[in-house]
């Protein structure tokens, strides 16, 4: 916990009326890759508390559509579409799917994790699962050149989550923001240009 108070992110966060330090985490990505743009479609799956969704609202600008889901409740944001629901029930999906309304999105982003268990082998499983899923999400949704990032932890199904989405992105990249933490395994992958 002191950890925590103490961090310099914690700190700015509260400073700068972000909802959590995870924040600086899309923001330096953001920074580097330029995925956010006015006048875009994005969905932010396991969005609660709103931080990366307040972020995507600062960058686009009052131009663009946010799609926010989680299985927590969610305080409303200005400009994000917020669904309560658990990803991984297809009735929440198809909930998701009807906001979009047949149109393509052009950036996915997941910053999602199970409800930690503390048996590692189990924790990874349910991580990758949530990985999975949004990269099926991502398949069929986005548009061809979109994006897609999301948070993986390295451990059993790394590998073959990164060999799978060079199948289906121009360019997959390891993203590990100073925001998160050196001693957690957690990084972003992000696919760049879907094919």
């Amino acid at each position: 916990m002191q950890e925590h108070l103490n961090d310099e992110f914690v700190k700015r966060a509260q400073k700068e009326g972000y909802r959590a330090r995870a924040a600086y985490k899309l923001t330096e990505i953001d920074d580097k890759d330029k995925l956010i743009k006015p006048g875009m479609t994005i969905v932010d799956l396991g969005s609660t508390p709103g931080s990366w969704c307040q972020v995507a609202v600062q960058r686009l600008k009052g131009q663009g559509k946010i799609i926010a889901l989680d299985i927590l409740d969610m305080h409303p944001i200005a400009g994000v579409d917020f669904i309560q629901g658990d990803f991984r029930e297809e009735a929440v999906l198809k909930q998701l799917e009807a906001k979009l309304n047949n149109k393509p999105v052009d950036l996915v982003i997941a910053d999602m994790a199970p409800n930690i268990s503390g048996i590692s082998d189990v924790d990874q499983a349910g991580a990758m699962y949530l990985t999975e899923l949004a990269l099926a999400f991502s398949q069929q949704w986005l548009k061809p050149n979109g994006n897609f990032l999301v948070k993986v932890f390295i451990g059993a199904g790394f590998d073959y989550m990164v060999k799978t989405m060079r199948l289906q992105f121009d360019k997959v990249v390891t993203r590990k923001p100073k925001a998160s933490r050196d001693r957690s395994s957690e990084v972003y992958l992000l696919g760049l240009g879907k094919k």
